[in-house]
């Protein structure tokens, strides 16, 4: 299953890219982020190994695996979950007027589970709307930083 959510962000790209990989930030913007853990490697490089645990309706923890940071233009990681495994290929845009374009195509490679995979076969659009959700959260959260001195 593939799909792309994208939203338009009234800063520069810069300062995008900073509140975005900036993990201090994480749950300013992401329903349920609790932690991450870094396991191994640099953090934010490639190969990188961290745990993220999001306790929505209930625990998640992901291994996110780095596989391309090439900042601010996109960084690509692969997670990988007890259920489910995809790569998600975030991109950067600057389209002028100290406005950029982020964009997340996601792929999910694998679905581990019988429940998982009927969910994924019938309602599709449910994982396309939590990322898109989460990309409107980060515009939200991103935006309101501009009249704030302390980020």
């Amino acid at each position: 299953m593939k799909y792309t959510c994208s939203v338009e962000i009234n800063l520069p790209i810069d300062k995008v890219v900073e509140l975005w990989n900036n993990e201090h930030y994480f749950k300013e913007w992401q329903d349920g982020f609790q932690s991450i853990k870094h396991l191994s490697g640099t953090p934010n490089t490639n190969g990188a190994k961290s745990k993220i645990t999001i306790n929505a309706k209930q625990k998640i923890e992901l291994i996110e695996t780095i596989i391309s940071s090439n900042l601010p233009k996109e960084k690509i990681a692969l997670y990988e979950h007890i259920h489910m495994t995809n790569t998600q290929t975030s991109r950067f845009k600057d389209i002028g007027n100290n406005k950029t374009v982020y964009t997340s195509d996601v792929e999910y490679t694998k679905f581990n589970g019988f429940m998982i995979k009927l969910m994924a076969k019938l309602f599709p659009n449910k994982f396309k709307q939590q990322s898109q959700k989460w990309m409107n959260q980060f515009k939200e959260f991103a935006e309101r930083t501009k009249t704030q001195q302390s980020i």
